[in-house]
């Protein structure tokens, strides 16, 4: 199987493009899916504390064999740890359970605009990193107005920032923003959560049968081909597989065009909660 790519961030690392994210992975189940897929080769794993399995992360990655330096590691900081030096106890917790010394990157998960305290939290994400409890950071779910102010505030600019995104939901502006910041971006729901037929329109069907691949296949190949990291869950081994077999392929131009063309006007093909709603 071929070596999964890996995307320059802004603070020098490497990331691999593609990983294992765990939402909604049951507690109970998640250090069995990730052994697989850290068996299957997967070397990114993308967590969060509110998820509740940062600890069967942990375990999978204890009995991995694997070294630290051959993983890529994320977890996020929740919505209600962003004041005060909340966001150095919580990631301190996050640490314990998932076993390590630091995480590759750290998030902040919502902005939280009613809270208005994100400008606070990126300021302690910034700390956490000087003191090498992340190596990298970023955010999750911010909108442009978000990301200039905590850049404004802080002159810091996120490594990443993790976003909604899928064909019927691709936000422009925020891409075109990270784009011209140098702000990689991240897919979470990158098949659209199953919330839609994404695997039944027409040019996500053509792709697949034009390269013998499926559906799925051909949708995280846009991903990868847009520039996105992206990762897939899965708690089927086959599946784990299937999703990481998506780099002896490429999309021809037209299909990648044709893929863009299903973004549905004014956000309406977006599936789950808008940030300024969480809070």
């Amino acid at each position: 199987m071929a070596q999964t790519p890996t995307v320059k961030l802004n603070d020098g690392y490497d990331i691999p493009q593609l990983g294992y994210g765990v939402f909604k992975v049951p507690p109970a189940e998640t250090e069995r899916a990730v052994s697989e897929a850290l068996e299957v080769g997967y070397r990114h794993i993308d967590t969060a504390a509110i998820y509740g399995n940062e600890e069967g992360v942990g375990a999978a990655i204890a009995a991995s064999g694997l070294g630290r330096d051959e993983l890529f590691i994320t977890t996020k900081l929740w919505n209600d740890r962003h004041d005060g030096d909340e966001p150095r106890a919580a990631i301190a917790e996050s640490l314990e359970k998932l076993r390590l010394d630091r995480v590759d990157l750290y998030l902040v998960h919502w902005p939280t605009p009613a809270r208005d305290n994100y400008v606070h939290a990126w300021e302690k994400l910034v700390e956490l990193r000087e003191a090498g409890l992340a190596r990298s950071i970023g955010v999750s779910n911010h909108l442009v107005p978000h990301l200039e102010k905590i850049v404004a505030a802080t002159g810091v600019v996120p490594a990443v920032n993790q976003i909604e995104l899928h064909p019927a939901y691709q936000q422009r502006e925020i891409t075109d923003w990270a784009a011209a910041n140098g702000v990689k971006i991240e897919s979470w729901g990158p098949l659209g959560q199953g919330k839609y037929d994404l695997f039944g329109a027409e040019p996500v069907a053509a792709a697949a049968a034009a390269h013998g691949k499926t559906p799925a296949q051909a949708v995280l190949r846009w991903h990868l081909q847009k520039g996105f990291i992206v990762f897939p869950k899965s708690v089927r081994r086959e599946r784990l597989q299937e999703n990481l077999d998506v780099f002896d392929f490429e999309l021809t131009d037209t299909e990648v065009a044709a893929i863009d063309a299903m973004d549905q006007p004014g956000g309406a093909g977006r599936v789950s909660s808008h940030p300024d709603e969480v809070n």
